[in-house]
């Protein structure tokens, strides 16, 4: 310590020059500007400042294999410590389908008008619950990784997008069970099975789109977290997993049969049933011309050619524009609904 009272360190210049104003004013930084216009001359920002939004998608899209690595990761660990591991991937859709099948196929006897209901259910179950999964586990993804975000800085869409991953690679893995089901039931293998992929792309985009939305609602209010696994239930009753919209009886107005059959989750159910279901297309709606006699002894005895013989509610066409629609509108809405709150996240 000199003799004005001041801390000095080893080898100090006692005597020698003050750095710091003697009158504890602040520091000047060179050239006596402010430190705004200093920051501003040499590009500097803010670490944390949002960036532009096509520069926020670049580093998102830098970040893509970050992104699939950290969702494999996820998927081997989740089901470690279970002495199954990740069998239940499989085991807890398959025995949903089991519980379905025994309230609606065999005590509401909602198999009625369906050829081959055990595969007609367990595709619908498969599908559903690969968006059901990724909006509840979107919507809790800020809060869950609070610690992660706060420690490093990166794009904080990686890790709602990571966890739809973390879905999309359980459903690849289920879909292992699906097909020898679809088969064994009865259904045939046909080049049609390829429509699969563009269906699970756009179903994949939704589902991204709708986890965004959901991660941004879910980091501002813990409640809402809460009440999404809820109101995905409820959906589930809407979609036509396991009922048939068309069988629906014909005292419903024609417009509610339409917005059932043009939700989202419905027409990804619908599109995935086309695919790989050949009596969902030969059976469909509006298959064959339209005979009003057919239809309406469909209607009575729910005999399933009969029912080709009907209106569509909807076609095979419009609900591939649906399926684009939802994926496209719902991505974009998504990515700059959650951009707009990146500064915010992590803040608890």
């Amino acid at each position: 310590m000199d003799d004005r009272g001041r801390l000095t360190a080893p080898g100090s210049l006692v005597h020698g020059a003050v750095l710091a104003p003697e009158g504890g004013g602040p520091a000047q930084p060179p050239g006596g500007g402010d430190l705004a216009g200093l920051a501003a001359e040499y590009g500097l920002r803010p670490s944390s400042a949002r960036p532009g939004l096509f520069a926020y998608i670049r580093q998102v899209w830098g970040r893509r294999h970050f992104i699939v690595a950290y969702a494999t990761a996820r998927n081997v660990s989740m089901y470690t410590e279970a002495r199954l591991g990740q069998l239940w991937q499989v085991l807890t859709p398959l025995l949903n389908s089991a519980v379905y099948y025994l309230v609606f196929g065999i005590l509401f006897q909602q198999n009625r008008g369906i050829y081959h209901y055990t595969a007609y259910l367990v595709t619908g179950v498969f599908i559903f619950s690969f968006t059901e999964r990724s909006i509840v586990t979107g919507s809790t993804v800020m809060r869950a990784n609070i610690a992660l975000i706060r420690a490093l800085h990166f794009p904080r869409a990686c890790l709602p997008l990571a966890y739809v991953m973390v879905e999309f690679q359980q459903l690849l893995v289920s879909m292992l069970v699906l097909f020898p089901i679809v088969l064994i039931t009865g259904e045939p293998l046909t080049w049609y099975w390829l429509l699969l992929v563009p269906v699970l792309l756009l179903q994949a985009t939704f589902n991204m789109g709708a986890a965004l939305i959901m991660a941004r609602l879910g980091a501002g209010a813990q409640d809402f977290s809460q009440l999404i696994p809820f109101l995905t239930r409820i959906w589930r009753y809407f979609c036509g997993v396991m009922y048939s919209i068309a069988s629906l009886p014909a005292s419903l107005p024609e417009w509610a049969k339409d917005v059932l059959s043009l939700n989202p989750a419905a027409v990804y159910i619908s599109l995935t049933r086309y695919a790989i279901m050949a009596s969902q297309r030969e059976f469909a709606p509006g298959a064959k011309p339209y005979n009003a006699a057919a239809c309406a002894l469909f209607t009575k005895t729910k005999n399933p050619p009969l029912q080709a013989y009907c209106h569509p509610i909807v076609t095979t066409n419009e609900l591939w524009l649906a399926g684009l629609g939802w994926a496209i509108v719902t991505l974009v809405v998504g990515a700059l609904f959650f951009w707009q709150a990146e500064t915010r996240y992590g803040r608890g």
